[in-house]
């Protein structure tokens, strides 16, 4: 019988990601004639743009699309997930996306729905984290501290997949690793309707990734990061939520908080680090520029493939460090995460100084 099921599991999740990927597939050169004939390109003149030539940005219509569609027709709805709150989730930040992508929306508009969104995931949805798990010394949450750590917490994973959709590919790889390892970890430990929810995205964005792949036919814009990393968000949240869970036959992660800082660290270490660096040259956190990982990673002379599965790389190590020193608490494997990406980004430092000075010295690693 157990045998029957997990066949049955088996085959639902490939459905899921088939047909996901499909309706993405079958989507975009719609979405590039539309695009073409209308005159709909990206800024080539932004001095952030790594492109020479227009390039529509409505790639993120098709991953909604067929996201949308796809939970709407596979996906088992219970209380483990309110499936209604997070599609209003999802269509009030589509709408806000598209917007930008066709003709800009401004900072403090973007942050305000952003909000909104989480509010309503939060507040309506209960999609917060309860406890801390013993992260710091830190245990339950009374409901106010949970509301508003949870809704930073949303706005936080939102913002960081907006931030590295700055070259062809980053966005999309990282989108599949994070939510194809939430898939697997719900399955493991016997969630699969959420699991459904993680492939869902996986597919769509697969099917993106055959356009987005250099040289680029297509760029997601606002509305595909800001989506999927509004997915990202809500199934860390109930990752770590869910991953507490007992009972006969379930298998218990006691480090569900570090896995999951595993598995988001790129696109949050990333922008953890431009906010503070921002800060501290008395620069505004939000103000754009070209110091992103992806983007130092590209003055080593990295083409965007090499940049991608290189960074893609340093995200799976992290993963797989946990898995690795998984006996250790969640406080010190969470350290041990961010010294990873400490330590990745310091290497790099020390190979692009090597590069400006044409010589490697012990010097590159001060300053």
């Amino acid at each position: 019988m157990i045998e029957i099921l997990h066949s049955y599991h088996f085959i639902y999740n490939v459905l899921i990601v088939a047909f996901s990927t499909l309706i993405t597939l079958l989507s975009i050169p719609s979405i590039l004639h539309v695009a073409r004939s209308r005159h709909l390109y990206d800024d080539v003149g932004h001095f952030r743009k790594q492109h020479d030539h227009g390039i529509p940005r409505l790639g993120g219509v098709a991953i909604f699309v067929s996201f949308t569609i796809t939970i709407l027709l596979f996906s088992i709805i219970d209380k483990a997930l309110p499936i209604s709150y997070l599609l209003l989730a999802c269509i009030i930040l589509f709408t806000m996306g598209l917007k930008d992508d066709l003709s800009g929306v401004n900072s403090s508009t973007k942050f305000f729905i952003q909000f909104v969104v989480a509010a309503i995931l939060v507040l309506l949805g209960d999609i917060r984290l309860t406890s801390m798990y013993g992260v710091f010394g830190i245990f339950e949450l009374p409901y106010i501290p949970s509301a508003i750590f949870s809704i930073l917490l949303i706005m936080l994973i939102v913002n960081s997949f907006n931030l590295i959709d700055g070259i062809d590919g980053l966005a999309a790889a990282t989108g599949i690793i994070v939510n194809g390892a939430f898939a697997l970890l719900f399955m493991y430990i016997h969630q699969y309707e959420l699991a459904a929810i993680s492939l869902a995205m996986v597919g769509a964005v697969i099917g993106f990734l055959k356009y987005n792949i250099t040289p680029a036919k297509i760029f997601m814009g606002d509305t595909g990061a800001l989506l999927i990393g509004l997915v990202s968000a809500v199934m860390a949240i109930k990752f770590i939520e869910v991953s507490k869970i007992t009972g006969v036959g379930i298998p218990v992660i006691s480090f569900g908080p570090a896995l999951t800082m595993a598995v988001l660290v790129g696109p949050v270490f990333d922008t953890l680090r431009m906010f503070t660096l921002r800060i501290a040259s008395g620069k505004s956190p939000f103000e754009a520029d070209r110091n992103h990982m992806h983007h130092r990673v590209l003055r080593l002379g990295l083409n965007h493939l090499q940049t991608t599965l290189c960074l893609s790389v340093i995200n799976l190590l992290s993963i797989s460090m946990v898995f690795i020193f998984s006996n250790l608490s969640n406080s010190l494997l969470i350290v041990i995460i961010l010294l990873i990406s400490v330590v990745s980004n310091w290497v790099i430092t020390f190979c692009l100084r090597s590069k400006e000075r044409e010589s490697r010295a012990l010097r590159n690693f001060l300053a």
